[in-house]
């Protein structure tokens, strides 16, 4: 009788366990540490990356302290989110904690000056997919074109926002989703080929970028709200489809 009690007590616990296991949702980090330029569109960034992230089943945290990139403390996450993140904001204790997150299987996504940030890094400017070089000045309207697979899909889109030119093309390294086009404003540097958000498998993690996200205008847009979307799915193992 007793072992049957014990065998129930065993059973019963091991089902509360596995109940709260699967009833503990996934996390994403969203950082916006600055040491350089800090964009005023960051808080409309970090509300629209919650409620983006709550529709998808991730508990959010938002943070700027570069401490909390250690072993321990992003093994709670599924993604980490850098948002108008600029400048050297982790030393080099907290630059191997994100290797290692990466190498480990976790997610990363970047929003718009998270391309002008680590800049002395070499291995963050391979998990961005390039960095920040410039920018036309004030803000320049544009069409946004989806592609797939190196071709034209869907219909293009307007933008008006800050549309940043790279150090490179980084094309070859990763998949681009989409370019704009530099024929309809002036200042772009990068000719008939702009990327403007992309892709790719990374070190056994998942990186997203989109360059768009300056102004606090361009967070109600519907489209590139379906792109923020499908950069959080990708980076979090939901799609294979970034």
């Amino acid at each position: 009788m007793r072992r049957h009690a014990l065998a129930w007590l065993c059973s019963s616990t091991l089902l509360l366990a596995g109940l709260a296991s699967a009833a503990t949702p996934d996390r994403a980090l969203v950082f916006t540490r600055t040491a350089g330029w800090r964009h005023t569109s960051i808080p409309t960034a970090v509300a629209t990356l919650q409620r983006l992230a709550a529709d998808q089943g991730l508990e959010v945290d938002h943070s700027e302290d570069a401490g909390d990139f250690n072993a321990a403390n992003l093994a709670r996450y599924k993604v980490v989110i850098f948002a108008s993140t600029t400048g050297d904001i982790l030393d080099p204790g907290q630059q191997q904690a994100l290797q290692a997150f990466v190498r480990g299987g976790g997610g990363f996504v970047g929003v718009h000056a998270a391309a002008d940030t680590g800049h002395d890094w070499p291995w963050y400017g391979q998990l961005v997919g390039a960095w920040f070089k410039s920018h036309p000045k004030g803000l320049q309207s544009t069409l946004v074109r989806p592609e797939l697979d190196g071709e034209a899909s869907g219909k293009p889109w307007p933008i008006t926002d800050e549309l940043y030119n790279y150090d490179r093309n980084p094309r070859d390294q990763v998949h681009v989703l989409a370019t704009v086009d530099e024929s309809l404003y002036e200042g772009g540097t990068m000719g008939k080929d702009h990327p403007i958000s992309w892709c790719h498998a990374f070190e056994g993690g998942r990186s997203w970028y989109t360059g768009l996200g300056h102004d606090d205008v361009v967070y109600a847009d519907p489209n590139f709200l379906e792109q923020l979307r499908r950069g959080l799915s990708y980076a979090t193992r939901k799609s294979d489809d970034c």
